[in-house]
């Protein structure tokens, strides 16, 4: 059992070598469309978070 494991760990060490040698080691992924939503919504929601603060102040200086 113990051999096996070693053998394992010197296989897995290879290849984290092997991938640190590599100039791109991973492929970087693309945001899903799901992803894409959630973030577009934080935004709208930090505007619209935004637009409340300035509309709770009328008469007084935009908030930036």
């Amino acid at each position: 059992m113990a051999n096996q494991l070693e053998n394992l760990v010197q296989s897995i060490k290879s290849k984290v070598r092997s991938l640190k040698k590599s100039k791109k080691p991973y492929v970087k992924m693309d945001k899903s469309s799901s992803v894409k939503v959630e973030i577009r919504g934080r935004q709208a929601r930090k505007l619209i978070d935004k637009t409340l603060k300035a509309a709770d102040r009328p008469g007084k200086r935009p908030v930036p």
